[in-house]
């Protein structure tokens, strides 16, 4: 009877243990997450007044050191926060990899922003991080014209120019 126990014990712990190695295989290996916004005051970077966009389209583009040429992308899509998350399986050591602008859904707010289109990823686990979540750089488009209270709110950064006053 003891025995029986035991081996029921133990049938029940390997179910388990394979059902965990199982999703651990189902796991990606990197998580890529950034933001989209749009620069609401045509800063150059994100103010108080920054809008994050949704529906904003991004792509992963990984190149081999050295080489021009795309070898590997994958598209996403940023939620209601702005944010974006792309899943890998697979590391990317040799590769320099980027996330780029694709997209934005809004029709006032779509001026690729220079300095702002496009944030380089590191996809290997051999540059001291031990975490599977890779943080892009947020990436950002220009609104067509500033938002009203944005003279006043570069003022407070000390960002006028002579124009200005």
């Amino acid at each position: 009877m003891a025995s029986l126990r035991i081996l029921s014990v133990i049938a029940v712990v390997a179910i388990f243990a394979l059902a965990g190695t199982a999703v651990a295989n189902d796991l990606p290996d990197y998580i890529v997450q950034g933001r989209v916004y749009c620069d609401t005051c045509r800063a150059g970077f994100e103010t108080n007044v920054t809008e994050y966009i949704k529906g904003a389209k991004v792509r992963l583009e990984c190149k081999r050191f050295g080489t021009e040429k795309v070898e590997r992308s994958i598209d996403g899509v940023t939620d209601e926060t702005g944010t974006y998350k792309i899943e890998l399986k697979d590391s990317h050591p040799e590769d320099i990899c980027e996330m780029v602008l694709v997209q934005s859904p809004l029709p006032n707010c779509n001026e690729i922003q220079e300095l702002r289109d496009r944030a380089e990823i590191v996809l290997s686990r051999n540059v001291g991080i031990s975490d599977n979540i890779r943080m892009a750089n947020p990436l950002g488009y220009l609104k067509d014209k500033p938002l009203p209270v944005c003279p006043d709110l570069l003022k407070t950064f000390n960002l006028t120019t002579d124009d200005d006053h």
